[in-house]
């Protein structure tokens, strides 16, 4: 197992490093000139070359990719002052070391997005066990029917949607907001619980469906009926086989949806006001700063890398010929 991590590990360094490298020829692809939307409106030829070299851009392409890769771990020097490793560069727009910014944003998104995981993993796989159990009657038909209505919904109608229920018309439900769990952990879950359910909706409604389709499928296996035909009782072959046969569809389906997860977080952001990455890539974007979509996007790309490689160990414990292969 250790050596079947060690080679994820490796693969994903390599990974993290061809996306450092295309992300940051992007940064040089976007015509728009990083000096000169920091310069101002009056902006002079003597202050657009300072503000140049404040941001090494009078340097060469492989120069300042250089020191902005050797910056994440080693930390770097501006004019503004010294930013510790992991360094992700300055944001002349902001004026604020990006690092700063990231972690200051990045609790936001990952309590929205790992929240949101184990709603739609506890709720669809728990209600597709549910279905595959009691197939082709009344509780397998409502969970079928309810998944696909489910399915149909988008965050951005979904949102609004359950504001007015939740919140404005019931007061069932706390304004959607973000509080740090280490000062408050009730209002931590509360102010994040409506994202949570939006973000989750559609999640749970296909992992219902795909759980359900994967357990009739591993209870029609021969192994499945030989198991019954030797005694085993129903509830064991249930949770003994057919369970943990459907599991590895669903942790290879899950590993793929992670990069499309991030992007419901973003929508979810935009949608409740919540100040994670999402919206800050959003206003980078409007005010053109490219250092900080530069670093925005590196975080991302860590983050689907890591959990994938999480995904991956979850895998190979289900399955231990993936560990020999």
């Amino acid at each position: 197992m250790l050596r079947f991590l060690v080679r994820r590990s490796l693969g994903a360094l390599v990974i993290l490093l061809i996306i450092s490298m295309v992300t940051f020829a992007l940064f040089f692809a976007i015509p728009a000139d990083p000096a000169r939307l920091s310069c101002g409106k009056v902006c002079t030829p003597e202050n657009l070359a300072l503000i140049k070299h404040s941001m090494g851009l009078d340097e060469s392409t492989a120069m300042q990719f250089w020191h902005w890769f050797s910056g994440i771990f080693t930390g770097r020097d501006f004019s503004a002052g010294h930013c510790d490793a992991p360094c992700f560069g300055y944001s002349f727009v902001k004026q604020e070391m990006i690092t700063d910014v990231l972690l200051d944003r990045f609790p936001t998104t990952l309590s929205l997005t790992v929240g949101s995981v184990i709603v739609f993993l506890i709720f669809g796989i728990g209600t597709g066990m549910l279905a595959a159990h009691k197939q082709g009657k009344a509780a397998d038909k409502i969970a079928s029917a309810a998944s696909l209505i489910a399915s149909s919904m988008q965050i951005y109608v979904a949102g609004p949607l359950a504001l007015v229920i939740f919140v404005y018309s019931t007061d069932w439900l706390k304004q959607p907001s973000y509080t740090p769990i280490t000062e408050d952990p009730i209002g931590w879950f509360t102010g994040l619980l409506v994202p949570w359910i939006v973000l989750s909706l559609i999640w749970t409604a296909n992992y219902t469906r795909m759980t359900r389709s994967s357990m009739v499928e591993q209870l029609s296996e021969d192994f499945v009926r030989t198991a019954r035909a030797k005694g085993m009782s129903g509830r064991s072959v249930f949770l003994r086989f057919a369970w943990r046969g459907a599991m590895g569809t669903i942790v290879t389906v899950f590993g793929i949806d992670l990069g499309v997860l991030l992007g419901g977080a973003i929508i979810t952001e935009t949608t409740f006001g919540l100040h994670g990455l999402g919206q800050l890539a959003i206003g980078a974007y409007v005010d053109s700063d490219l250092s900080m979509l530069v670093g925005v996007t590196m975080v991302a790309a860590t983050l689907i890398v890591v959990f994938n490689i999480i995904v991956d160990a979850a895998y190979a414990l289900i399955d231990p010929r993936i560990r020999l292969a």
